[in-house]
């Protein structure tokens, strides 16, 4: 068996990765885990992660999570062009101290997005109203941050060049657009750089790596969504409970 990549296109990380990997012509199948469907709590994918996380990278036996160790892994292997994880140590010690960043100021934060307008109503239940504010203030903070510390006046954030690290922040951003917030409002600098991001990717891709997300509100408003089983609301529950 060849490379195995397990993905839901409705998360951020795993769009980082399909995108990658289809960008670069990197062949593999595609093993859909549908979240809302509890799929991931499944004794089948338990054996494949634990975790009950995606992504997920299976190469023969090789198994990998964490979509930045799956983008390097990808990188490495399969030797893509250069600027997407350079080779210069130090332009790719960017690379490492803005995933790093991200991890603790964008990953958890522009996600919860999607779990106040789809996920916690669908479950029957609501984010507090005090900490859909603070959500909106702390996107605010990271914006700043972002700008400032690691765009700058680049085209993309380690150069003249797309990376891995674009392609990360790209799909957290993208979530509160698709549900109806637009982070990119009122942000010059950052729409430029959303627009060199959606030229590099090109048409065709972007469509088919955002059209479950940006189908989403309607899919809600249509009650087609499929309600999450039991098992997965009381990870559902926990998760809502631990947003700042």
């Amino acid at each position: 068996m060849g490379l195995e990549l397990y993905l839901d296109l409705l998360s951020q990380p795993c769009r980082a990765v399909f995108i990658f990997a289809k960008k670069n012509g990197i062949p593999f199948q595609l093993r859909t885990v549908q979240f809302l469907k509890g799929q991931n709590c499944s004794k089948e994918f338990l054996q494949i992660n634990s975790l009950q996380k995606l992504p997920v990278l299976k190469d023969g036996d090789f198994i990998l999570t964490e979509s930045s160790a799956i983008l390097i892994y990808l990188s490495c292997k399969y030797q893509v062009a250069d600027h997407w994880y350079p080779s210069d140590l130090q332009t790719r010690s960017w690379i490492h101290e803005y995933l790093g960043w991200h991890a603790d100021n964008i990953r958890n934060i522009f996600g919860v997005t999607l779990w106040i307008r789809v996920l916690a109503p669908l479950i029957g239940t609501q984010v507090p109203e005090e900490k859909v504010k603070r959500n909106r203030t702390y996107m605010d903070h990271a914006l700043q941050q972002l700008e400032s510390k690691f765009l700058g006046d680049k085209p993309f954030l380690v150069g003249q060049q797309v990376s891995l690290a674009d392609l990360m922040l790209l799909e957290e951003l993208i979530q509160p657009v698709a549900l109806g917030y637009d982070v990119f409002v009122g942000r010059p600098q950052l729409a430029a750089w959303r627009g060199c991001m959606e030229a590099s990717l090109g048409t065709e891709l972007w469509q088919e790596a955002h059209g479950p997300i940006f189908n989403i509100l309607e899919q809600m408003t249509k009650k087609t969504l499929p309600v999450p089983p039991p098992e997965s609301q009381t990870n559902m529950l926990f998760h809502i409970s631990k947003i700042p």
